[in-house]
């Protein structure tokens, strides 16, 4: 059977939050959002989990987070720098924070030598999520380049009470593959209930909510690899000296499919997704965990 990979992106800054999120103890035992993720993903069948962190954070990472899945599943960690960048490249003297979640996957090339699922550190995706991506990437890659999937979300399901949100809205085929992903960086809920995107141009576009979103839960032939490489390179020769530039992966994905250089399947989660952007999120994230536990979806300790 074909070994596969979860890739848990884990090296954010948490800046609207206000502080190091992926390590919040938010389940009923203290469980954090990630020991979710890595128990849902070995009941789905997954053979490694590689962290993305930062370097600063490796010892209490793994004290307070690794060390739980000894003997469950193998262990692997890459670092996300300032200044590993393809080519020999370096970053503008004032740049102070990496280049986003495309980076973060660029960083943990030397792993993905094997199909592999992509997710963020601090989003609870549900096992209907980790189930998807692991019979996908046990399947043979398309002819493309780049072969993958995303498991997708309602829009209206993924936005926080408490603050504006960036999410990719997806366009797919009646033939279920994805066509197009959009970064909406600005989206939130209006008085009046209706769901308003702030376009770059200054524009308002109203939502339905039904729309399939990303949640950064993806999954790939290791052929990525080699493609984000290029993409990354490109991209900093003509973003590289902006201060807040993002090689954003959906971006990515998204450039591919223009240029048909990818076979991305869509798949939609049937489980709820929820996450913490910010600390105003904690209480709903811990009474969700709550009512899993209660409902017999987990055990009370996880590990």
């Amino acid at each position: 059977m074909q070994n596969i990979t979860l890739l848990i992106l884990a090296a954010g800054m948490g800046s609207r939050y206000g502080g190091l999120k992926q390590l919040d103890q938010l389940g009923p035992s203290g469980e954090t959002v990630m020991d979710y993720s890595v128990f849902d993903a070995i009941r789905a069948g997954f053979d490694r989990v590689v962290f993305v962190i930062r370097r600063d954070f490796e010892e209490e990472f793994h004290r307070r987070i690794g060390c739980r899945y000894n003997n469950k599943i193998k262990i692997e960690y890459a670092f996300q720098e300032l200044n590993d960048l393809p080519g020999g490249r370096t970053a503008p003297a004032d740049r102070t924070k990496p280049w986003g979640t495309g980076h973060a996957v660029y960083a943990a090339r030397r792993l993905l030598d094997t199909p592999f699922a992509v997710i963020n550190a601090d989003d609870f995706y549900g096992r209907d999520c980790y189930c998807q991506l692991a019979d996908f990437l046990r399947q043979p890659p398309s002819g493309r380049p780049v072969s993958g999937c995303i498991v997708s979300y309602p829009l209206a399901n993924t936005l926080s009470e408490n603050g504006s949100v960036s999410r990719g809205i997806c366009t797919v085929s009646d033939a279920g593959k994805l066509l197009q992903v959009v970064e909406n960086t600005k989206i939130y809920r209006n008085a009046d209930g209706k769901i308003l995107s702030e376009q770059p141009d200054g524009s308002v576009r109203e939502l339905t909510g039904q729309e399939p979103t990303s949640m950064n839960a993806w999954g790939f032939s290791a052929g990525l690899v080699d493609t984000l490489e290029t993409r990354f390179a490109k991209f900093l020769d003509l973003h590289r000296e902006e201060p807040k530039s993002e090689f954003y992966l959906p971006g990515v994905v998204d450039e591919l499919l223009r240029q048909g250089e990818a076979d991305i399947t869509a798949l939609g989660s049937r489980d709820r997704w929820f996450g913490v952007t910010y600390r105003e999120d904690k209480p709903s994230v811990e009474q969700a965990l709550r009512d899993l536990v209660f409902h017999g979806v987990y055990p009370k300790t996880l590990f």
